[in-house]
């Protein structure tokens, strides 16, 4: 049986499945495993919390450590139908561009009813900007520019780092982006302590945040306008990736992305991505989300390729 399913074949064959899965059911709306990761990583985060970047990259280094080790576990000297079945599980518990697409739908929808109040209490849902005082253009600027960010950290780096190393790298890099959203950022309490996270995150999210941006390239109707303005304006950001696929996503949709920014009591002023586009209105919310799912099933298909080809050739 091994001879007629090689491993890379299982996890090729789970993969497509867990796509599928997620195409179909999306995330659970209870008892989501990256939730229950989540949990358990703020217990372990009580326990060792200091203002201290040591006790941070522990903290990371456990938790993160834990969920691949234990999905090495599962695979290890396992048949290929437990193979196959445990990289279907891993990729529908990892992947999230249906919910992505499905969040961005409701604020799209909300704001083509004119209903601006719907609009700002969905907004945290997708990201974490303070909608209070955001009008139509500027939540619709949000959204796409959340639509673009998540589809490289939400489906297209799992599956680069699927194609990797199996079921243990799609869990693995799920849980090192969950570990970045709840530390990485730069507070009083996470400034040390989320130091590990936040930098863990930043090279996990390398080469699937380019791969992204490529594909978009290939996806977009104006490949010629999305390379331009991706090559141009995609190391401008102030992070090392979400400038990759968003200014990839603007010269794809024709639009304006980047500029000031509202986190609560911060403010952000980031580089403006395709400035001599138009500016981003609710029906681009589509479009997003249109694109995100193109760049997906090129993902698919690019990652479990390549595994394919390099796991043959072995």
């Amino acid at each position: 049986m091994q001879r007629a399913l090689p491993p890379a074949s299982a996890y090729a064959l789970g993969a497509v499945a867990g796509y599928a899965a997620d195409a179909v059911f999306g995330d659970p709306r209870r008892g989501h495993p990256v939730a229950l990761f989540g949990r358990a990583a703020h217990r372990l985060e009580l326990l060792l919390h200091r203002d201290h970047r040591g006790a941070g990259a522990l903290h990371t280094a456990l938790a993160v450590g834990a969920v691949a080790a234990g999905a090495a576990a599962l695979q290890h000297r396992a048949d290929p139908l437990r193979r196959t079945v445990t990289a279907g599980l891993a990729a529908f518990t990892v992947l999230g561009g249906t919910s992505l697409a499905r969040e961005a739908r409701t604020i799209g929808g909300a704001l083509a009813a004119g209903d601006l109040a719907a609009a700002r209490g969905r907004l945290p849902h997708l990201c974490g900007r303070d909608p209070s005082g955001l009008d139509e253009q500027q939540i619709a600027r949000a959204v796409v520019e959340s639509v673009a960010e998540n589809t490289a950290d939400a489906v297209v780096n799992a599956l680069v780092w699927g194609a990797l190393a199996g079921a243990p790298g799609l869990l693995a890099f799920r849980a090192v982006n969950t570990l970045d959203a709840m530390v990485g950022h730069k507070s009083a309490r996470y400034r040390r302590f989320g130091w590990a996270a936040a930098r863990l995150d930043d090279v996990a999210g390398w080469p699937g945040a380019r791969l992204t941006a490529l594909l978009t390239v290939a996806a977009a109707e104006d490949r010629g306008r999305a390379w331009r303005v991706w090559r141009r304006d995609g190391s401008a950001h102030p992070s090392p990736n979400a400038g990759q696929a968003e200014s990839a996503f603007a010269g794809a949709l024709g639009v304006r992305l980047g500029g000031t920014l509202q986190y609560g009591t911060r403010t952000e002023h980031r580089p403006v991505l395709g400035a001599e586009l138009r500016p981003v209105a609710a029906p681009d919310i589509e479009r997003a989300c249109r694109l995100s799912r193109r760049v997906g099933l090129l993902a698919l298909g690019t990652t479990v390729a390549a595994r394919l080809l390099w796991k043959g050739r072995k």
